[in-house]
C-alpha cells in the first residue's frame, strides 16, 4: 500500500505536502546543537522548497514539514534513519491548500537545553517555586484545607498575589502536567488539580492597577483555544483583568468559527487565547495559528490586539510571531498592562476605526 505521500507524488506538480511527527531525542543538545541542527535543516529545506518549524523541549522533538510531495518524500527518507531521535511518530500527514509556514525555511525554537546559564537560573530559583514539591502533594491528596492554608500562610507574610501566581501557582500547574505525563497521576487527577490551583488562585491578593490604566476601560474577550479543556490561566486572567478595571467577557469555544462569531459580535478591544497551562500541546501549534488568524478576520474593520497563552509559550517552546499573535504571555501576571500598552500603540499607528 503507497503512503500519502508517495499518491501525492503522482498527482499534479503544483500539490502542497504537509507531514508533522514527533520523536524522542537520543541525546540532551545544546543549545549551540539547536542552533548547528537548523542552520544545517534550513540549507537543506530552501534547496529543496520546504519550509516548516522545529520544536524541541524536555527531550523531545515536534516537526511541520511542507512543500512539494516529493521534496517532502525524499526529506522524511533521511529525517527517518537520523540516529539522533527514536520513537518517531507520525500524527498528521496530508495535502493542504496553502503554507502556515511559507515564509520560514525552518522555523526553530526551543525550551529546555543543556545551558550553564539555564543550570544556574534553575539553581538559584525562587523562595516560593521551593515551595511547589509541597503544594503538588497537597493539590494530588486533595486537600484543599492545606492549599488554602498554604495560601493563606504566604498572603500573611506579605507576599502579593503576583508574586503567588508567578513563582508558585502556575509552575505548580506545570509540574502537575509534568507528573501526567510521567504517568504518576492520572488525567482525573490532572483536572481536578488544576481546578483546586484555579480556586487558589481566586484567593489571592492582585497587585493595585495604575489609575491611568483603570480609567481607560479597555474591553478583553478571554477565550480558551477551541477544543481546550484546561482553562486555569483563562480564569486566573479574569480575576486580573476584572481587578484592573477591564470589561471582561469570557467564552470556551468548541471551534474556530464559535470564537470568530463572538469575536465579531462583541468586537473587544483584545482577546487572549489561551492554551493548557500544565501540558506542553506542541502538536496545538499550527491549529493555533489557525485560530490567531480566523480571530482577526472576525471583524477586519475593528482593531483587535491578539494575545495567547499556556505552558508553550511560558517554557518559550514558541513565541507570538509562531501563531501571527501580537503577545504571548509566558505568565498571567502583567498581561492586562502589555495589552493596554499594545491597542494603546496600535490605534496611534492606525488612528480610530
Amino acid at each position: 500500500m503507497s503512503t500519502q505521500l508517495e499518491d501525492a507524488a503522482i498527482g499534479p506538480s503544483d500539490w502542497t505536502s504537509s507531514l508533522t511527527y514527533q520523536s524522542r531525542a537520543t541525546f540532551r543538545p545544546t543549545a549551540a546543537d539547536l542552533r548547528e541542527l537548523a542552520w544545517k535543516a534550513r540549507s537543506r529545506n530552501h534547496a529543496l522548497g520546504v519550509t516548516g518549524m522545529l520544536l524541541y523541549d524536555r527531550g523531545r522533538f515536534f516537526q511541520t514539514l511542507e512543500g512539494p510531495p516529493e521534496s517532502l518524500k525524499s526529506l522524511w527518507d533521511s529525517i527517518s534513519k537520523d540516529q539522533r531521535h527514536t520513537d518517531i511518530e507520525i500524527l498528521s500527514e496530508h495535502i493542504i491548500p496553502a503554507r502556515l509556514f511559507g515564509a520560514w525555511d525552518l522555523l526553530s525554537c526551543h525550551g529546555d537545553v543543556a545551558d550553564d546559564s539555564d543550570v544556574r537560573r534553575a539553581k538559584a530559583g525562587h523562595e516560593l517555586t521551593r515551595l511547589v514539591p509541597s503544594l503538588i502533594d497537597l493539590v494530588l491528596n486533595g486537600d484543599d484545607i492545606g492549599i488554602n492554608k498554604t495560601i493563606a500562610s504566604l498572603a500573611d507574610q506579605g507576599w502579593d498575589g503576583d508574586t503567588i501566581l508567578t513563582h508558585l501557582i502556575e509552575p505548580t500547574a506545570r509540574a502537575l502536567g509534568d507528573a501526567w505525563m510521567s504517568d504518576d497521576c492520572s488525567e482525573f487527577d490532572l483536572t481536578i488539580g488544576l481546578s483546586m490551583l484555579q480556586l487558589a488562585g481566586h484567593a489571592v491578593r492582585n497587585s493595585p492597577t495604575p489609575a491611568a490604566l483603570r480609567q481607560s476601560r479597555y474591553s478583553i474577550l478571554l477565550a480558551s483555544a477551541p477544543g481546550e479543556p484546561h482553562t486555569l490561566g483563562t480564569s486566573l486572567l479574569a480575576d486580573l483583568f476584572t481587578d484592573a478595571g477591564w470589561h471582561v467577557d469570557m467564552a470556551f469555544p468548541d471551534s474556530n468559527q464559535a470564537l470568530a462569531n463572538q469575536l465579531a459580535k462583541q468586537q473587544p478591544d483584545a482577546v487572549d487565547i489561551g492554551l493548557s497551562e500544565a501540558v506542553p500541546r506542541e502538536h496545538t501549534l499550527a491549529k493555533l495559528r489557525e485560530t490567531v488568524e480566523r480571530s482577526r478576520f472576525a471583524a477586519p474593520d475593528h482593531l483587535t490586539v491578539v494575545s495567547v497563552g499556556g505552558r508553550l509559550f511560558a517554557d518559550a517552546a514558541a513565541t507570538a510571531e509562531n501563531v501571527g499573535a501580537d503577545h504571548a504571555r509566558k505568565t498571567v501576571v502583567g498581561t492586562s498592562i502589555k495589552l493596554a500598552e499594545l491597542i494603546k500603540l496600535k490605534r496611534q499607528e492606525h488612528g480610530p476605526r
